[in-house]
């Protein structure tokens, strides 16, 4: 009959191998743990590269359903005191380099920083740019513009995701106001969740196509 030891703990192995003589050797159950034989039935280290493999997938697919919430107290300060703090990770970096330098005219505003102050916040939102982000939805808003969008309601991601929902329940619903009123619909969006699963259209309740 054919052993496979891949299954065998290591007291196991070593009564098969008592027998050829290995205790002789001075080889014990100890030795062949120390030696790296779990009980799980695998090599430690491999054990423990798969346990490893296994967590970095598993983080890797909280990172494709979100994008990784603000984490910078001056751009939530500038920024979010005036509309929604974006998360980073929702345009490229081309996209936040061009907005930071044209603050004088923010979308018919006036939305100049001291400079030390701007280039801090430019910097951060540089390093989490959504072509720079491991999240999984950044990387969606990283890919398939003709050129780096202003506002990240004219990306091609975030117009594929919102195509359905119609106009009037948005721009033209008074609690909401316009698609990049963000936390309005999304419940989880400060925390980078954007789950559509979630989506609940103040007025409307939940919205799923």
């Amino acid at each position: 009959m054919k052993v496979s030891v891949r299954y065998l703990t290591a007291t196991a192995v070593f009564t098969l191998l008592a027998g050829a003589g290995v205790a002789s050797l001075g080889i014990t159950p100890t030795t062949l743990f120390a030696d790296g034989w779990g009980e799980r039935g695998e090599w430690g280290e491999r054990g423990e590269y798969r346990e490893r493999e296994e967590h970095e997938r598993r983080e890797k697919g909280r990172h494709r359903r979100d994008v990784l919430p603000v984490r910078n107290a001056q751009y939530q300060e500038e920024c979010g005191s005036c509309h929604f703090a974006y998360q980073p990770g929702l345009l490229t970096s081309d996209s936040w380099y061009a907005l930071m330098q044209g603050l004088n005219d923010h979308f018919g505003d006036n939305a100049e920083l001291d400079r030390g102050t701007a280039k801090s916040i430019e910097s951060y939102l540089l390093a989490n740019a959504a072509d720079s982000s491991g999240y999984g939805r950044s990387q969606g808003f990283a890919y398939g513009n003709d050129q780096p969008p202003l506002r990240i309601t004219d990306t091609r991601y975030f117009r594929r995701k919102h195509h359905e929902v119609p106009d009037r329940l948005v721009a033209g619903n008074p609690e909401v106001g316009s698609f990049g009123n963000c936390q309005a619909c999304h419940g989880g969006a400060e925390k980078g969740n954007f789950d559509e699963h979630q989506v609940r259209i103040p007025g409307v309740g939940r919205w799923d196509d």
